[in-house]
């Protein structure tokens, strides 16, 4: 399958399941998707991740993490698209939601938080916005 934006799609089957309540989802491994999922991790977005080999490809089988019966995330979008990227300096970096919401950053120190690129004083390309 070709796809011409594999953190879009990482997103919208994280959306989609979620809509539908289902408590795993699962989609295709790379080292971007990998990154982005660590940061949902540590933020306390989803449950946790595993590498899987399914019919000979390597995937993600993602636990989504819901609270009282509803989702942790109430939404998450792509900022910077293929067609058009959005960067950012340290000091341009915006709260999400007041400090509510995290945007996921990819910097030369690699993918991190907002609040982690506000420490390490670092900016780069704003990847999506989860609140």
């Amino acid at each position: 399958m070709n796809l011409n934006d594999p953190l879009g799609d990482l997103l919208t089957r994280i959306r989609n399941a979620q809509m539908r309540g289902k408590s795993k989802v699962s989609s295709p491994a790379s080292s971007l998707r990998g990154r982005v999922l660590d940061v949902l991790v540590e933020e306390g977005y989803i449950r946790g991740y595993a590498a899987v080999d399914k019919e000979g490809f390597p995937h993600f089988d993602i636990e989504l993490k819901y609270f009282d019966g509803a989702p942790v995330i109430s939404k998450i979008e792509r900022v910077s698209t293929p067609g058009r990227r959005v960067y950012s300096s340290v000091r341009d970096l915006s709260l999400v939601r007041n400090g509510l919401g995290i945007s996921i950053v990819s910097t030369p120190m690699g993918v991190m938080s907002d609040n982690s690129a506000r420490s390490k004083n670092v900016g780069g390309e704003i990847l999506c916005r989860v609140y």
